[in-house]
């Protein structure tokens, strides 16, 4: 279980709430995906999942007891809190518990890739127990993949969202089966689709997780029209990117140094982007690109009515004379800028370009592998 506001390693294990690992995982084989790569899992029990909850409910009411004996009639206000974190004889588990409930937020996320592969009277039992026993609990969000999903029943995702979970995350990363082989994805096209569609029939919210770059300069143009056409037929509620990377450690990095994979370089990844959204119809989604490793963060909006602004940004990057664009990727991969109109602002430009001399003297790298190397730091 993660709750927002930082991780809960379980009292009982140093594990998550409902699956455990240990190797050879034989159902998240991503080639991409180094999280799992080379674990396995068991289901974790209903009793043992259960006490868990019950550890973060006994958590909640000690400190409901420590606020009423400081005089907040068992609010959690941040003296309270303070006098939490300040205490060394508090654990780790307590302190992150703490922090949740301080948020506020009452959202509750659970880990793992795969939390529906549970059998679906465990699952609505934890989610029952979950709601009852945490006060507060407003949303209730856990990973899923397709080939799983479509093997549930539309009544068991009822049944599932009725006990409390409402948002379910899926990586769909392409639509192309071509690439979902290549990847090793475990799942098809039409297996997204289904899954997606039905995820949303049962009352949940959806998000969908889109992989810039992984079709390569092989499959790339495939890779953006079939994604475009998988999310069609769905209509997630959003569609969320995550331009590849491909640090060392992950599997796909031995596929390119073989030459069985060919990266796209960030121009060319904008220019799927592109293709990607020319091609791109839902009827309600939101696309977001809120994360560090896509180039584009203004590249943002709801279906269909931000559609041309969309279009508008990626071409207003494409349209900047090289040096232009690489220095703008240098401030992003190395943190400094948001948007193409940081670039703008003439302190951001001097440090930037003096930091593009002095990185190229001390390494004696190109300007190209530093933004690369760069990158990398955030995966």
């Amino acid at each position: 279980m993660r709750f927002e506001q930082g991780p809960i390693r379980p009292p009982s294990e140093a594990g998550s709430l409902l699956l455990r690992f240990t190797r050879n995982c034989p159902w998240n084989r991503c080639t991409f995906c180094p999280v799992y790569k080379g674990q396995s899992f068991s289901r974790r029990s209903l009793e043992e999942i259960k006490r868990d909850i019950d550890a973060v409910a006994e958590i909640l009411e000690e400190t409901a007891s420590l606020s009423r004996s400081m005089g907040y009639d068992g609010q959690l206000t941040r003296q309270v809190a303070s006098a939490v974190l300040s205490d060394p004889s508090r654990t780790e588990q307590f302190r992150h518990v703490v922090l949740w409930a301080l948020g506020g937020k009452g959202t509750v996320f659970i880990q793992d890739a795969n939390s529906l592969v549970l059998e679906t009277a465990v699952l609505v039992e934890a989610l029952r127990h979950l709601t009852q026993c945490i006060p507060g609990v407003q949303r209730i969000t856990s990973y899923a993949r397709s080939s799983t999903l479509a093997r549930k029943s539309l009544e068991d995702l009822k049944a599932i969202r009725e006990a409390g979970l409402d948002r379910i995350h899926i990586g769909l990363e392409s639509g192309s089966d071509t690439v979902l082989a290549f990847v090793q994805k475990g799942a098809t096209a039409a297996q997204h689709i289904e899954a997606g569609r039905r995820v949303i029939e049962a009352g949940m919210t959806l998000s969908e997780y889109v992989m810039p770059g992984l079709g390569g300069k092989t499959w790339w143009r495939e890779h953006a029209v079939e994604t475009a056409r998988v999310l069609n037929e769905i209509d997630p509620h959003f569609i969320r990117l995550r331009s590849l990377r491909i640090p060392p450690h992950v599997p796909l990095h031995a596929d390119l140094e073989a030459g069985h994979f060919i990266p796209l370089s960030d121009d060319e990844m904008v220019q799927e982007i592109r293709l990607f959204l020319e091609n791109l119809h839902p009827t309600r989604s939101v696309l977001t690109s809120d994360h560090i490793m896509n180039l584009l963060q203004e590249v943002e909006g709801r279906f269909p009515e931000d559609k041309p602004a969309m279009l508008a940004v990626i071409d207003r990057y494409l349209e900047l004379p090289e040096d232009e664009r690489l220095l703008f990727r240098l401030g992003r991969r190395g943190g400094a800028l948001q948007s193409m109109e940081d670039l703008k602002d003439p302190g951001i430009r001097k440090k930037l370009e003096r930091a593009r001399a002095e990185l190229q003297a001390a390494t004696g790298q190109g300007i190209e592998a530093i933004i690369t190397q760069l990158g990398d730091r955030y995966i």
